[in-house]
């Protein structure tokens, strides 16, 4: 490709004119969905233009698509499918769990197994109670927090995700809860500790990442996470910690990496093995709000909160696969290649960067410190756009928003394949990249 001829968007529209040829049957299929489904899509983080692949199987760290192409999956279901499609000792305890028999409704073993494989992991949790997504379990987090300390409001921070009804990649959301929020800054110490101090008086509770995921891999800043801990201790409010995807990161979550301990911590994703998860736990006496043996106590219901095949998948992945030692070392492998993407981008003398902790990697294509969601929003859309569409074009199936997420079946011939396609990537539109 000549470089010099061309632009972003002529780039961008070349790439989705190869896409759009290469995947007809994807094409068909997303057009007939378009009926019955708003936009043919009932999951809006998986839409992009001009349309979505349909992905028909997955087999380890690979899967294939409706016309029939093979991609190493670098998204890992947003940190979801740690695992991979097909882990050998999660699906022999899936198999025997349907053996058993489904919707059992009654307790079951396996949730109280969990339970403590979560509880003995993970600073901040004393107990824990299980619900069917991170959304809920922020939910039942802020429940609490308001219950507890008899006040309404909510600080989040902009850019922040905690699921569809905590949504402020723009500010906020028509369809958020409709909790009285107070917006911080992440990363701005000064600011927020200001808010803080301004709304303590009726301040329930902070909640954020430690890492921002959707926003583009963006890890907290150290003292930024030590003032939170500081002045919410100050005031008698509660620092919560949304883990759903940074769980994974060290055996005891970023909080462990950090050394900061909130009140509460969200969890999801991986933790159910593969399997549809959330969960909520923290200190002793905020999580006895909701024990049912109390006639005062906080409702916490779900049909599906302890179904076994999640409970299963969950506590066998936990128990037998990824173990802490499985995870330093995983984490150690994304930290490597993080680096070794960051000095190809170096030598590129392009505005590329990749963020991040461990496993988890963000795409940037901006210049100066990504920090801030702000930050992040330098990237120009397109380039976002083209960094998507060119590397499923190369066999790399990404989400759209220049996250990735690092599955354990994923070889170091994999890392290798990637890290030549990003160089080929940069080297072909560096014109248009700066």
């Amino acid at each position: 490709m000549d470089g010099q001829n061309i632009t972003l968007a002529s780039a961008l529209g070349d790439a989705k004119e190869r896409y759009s040829q290469a995947n007809p049957v994807s094409r068909a299929m997303h057009e007939k969905a378009l009926k019955p489904l708003p936009g043919g899509n009932t999951r809006t983080t998986l839409h992009y233009d001009p349309f979505p692949l349909v992905i028909e199987r997955g087999e380890g760290a690979r899967v294939w698509d409706a016309d029939g192409h093979g991609y190493a999956d670098f998204i890992g279901e947003y940190t979801a499918g740690l695992y991979g499609h097909s882990h050998p000792t999660i699906r022999a305890a899936l198999d025997k769990a349907l053996d058993s028999g489904m919707v059992l409704c009654a307790p079951n073993a396996q949730e109280a197994e969990l339970g403590q494989l979560i509880c003995d992991r993970f600073p901040s949790v004393d107990q824990v109670r299980f619900t069917n997504s991170g959304t809920e379990a922020n939910l039942m987090i802020v429940g609490a927090a308001r219950h507890s300390t008899g006040r309404s409001k909510v600080m989040v921070f902009n850019g922040g995700y905690h699921g569809g009804v905590f949504f402020f990649a723009t500010g906020t959301s028509p369809v958020n809860a409709p909790y009285p929020f107070v917006l911080g800054a992440y990363n701005d110490v000064d600011t927020t500790k200001a808010l803080i101090d301004e709304h303590a008086d009726d301040l329930a509770i902070v909640m954020l990442e430690p890492m921002m995921g959707t926003s583009g891999a963006l890890p907290a800043q150290p003292e930024f996470l030590s003032m939170l801990r500081e002045r919410t201790q100050h005031h008698g409010i509660v620092l919560s910690f949304d883990e759903v995807m940074t769980s994974r990161l060290a055996p005891g979550g970023a909080q462990q990496l950090y050394g900061v301990t909130p009140d509460m911590t969200a969890f999801g994703k991986y933790i159910g093995g593969g399997m549809t998860i959330g969960a909520f736990g923290g200190r002793e006496d905020l999580m006895s709000l909701y024990d049912p043996r109390k006639p005062d106590a906080l409702p916490h219901a779900g049909t599906f909160n302890n179904n076994v095949l999640t409970m299963t998948a969950g506590a066998t992945g936990l128990r037998e696969v990824y173990t802490p030692q499985v995870c330093e070392e995983h984490n150690a492998r994304g930290d490597k290649l993080r680096d070794r993407l960051n000095d190809i981008a170096v030598k590129s003398e392009t505005s590329a960067q990749v963020t991040g902790l461990g496993s988890m990697l963000g795409f940037h294509f901006a210049r100066g410190d990504i920090l801030s969601p702000s930050d992040a929003a330098k990237t120009p859309a397109d380039a976002r756009a083209l960094f998507h569409i060119e590397m499923l074009n190369r066999g790399f199936y990404m989400g759209k928003g220049g996250l990735s997420s690092l599955s354990l079946p994923l070889t170091d011939l994999d890392f290798d394949a990637f890290a030549n396609a990003y160089e080929q990537f940069l080297a072909d539109y560096a014109s248009v990249l700066n």
